[in-house]
């Protein structure tokens, strides 16, 4: 597991001190720390994928996604086997 990361940008250098400054009395680590967090919880997927994208999937009038979509009784559900 790496110590040590560099980083050469100095926008990205520049961001991370002026964050450090305002959230963690200078320290840079934890101001990472905090945002790397911050960035993992907002991404994280949790809950119904329905629920996360309204409107994505359309479905007709009438059809209930909860409903079984075969009429037939699986071999598997009746005991029988297939042989082959």
């Amino acid at each position: 597991m790496a110590t040590v990361v560099t980083l050469n940008r100095p926008d990205v250098v520049a961001l991370i001190e002026d964050a450090a400054k305002k959230l963690t009395n200078g320290n840079k680590t934890e101001a990472v720390a905090m945002a790397m967090r911050e960035l993992l919880k907002k991404t994280e997927r949790t809950g119904s994928l329905f629920g996360r994208h309204p409107g994505s999937v359309r479905v007709k009038e009438g059809v209930d996604l909860l409903q079984p979509t075969l009429d037939v009784l699986l071999e598997a559900e009746a005991g029988h086997e297939t042989y082959r």
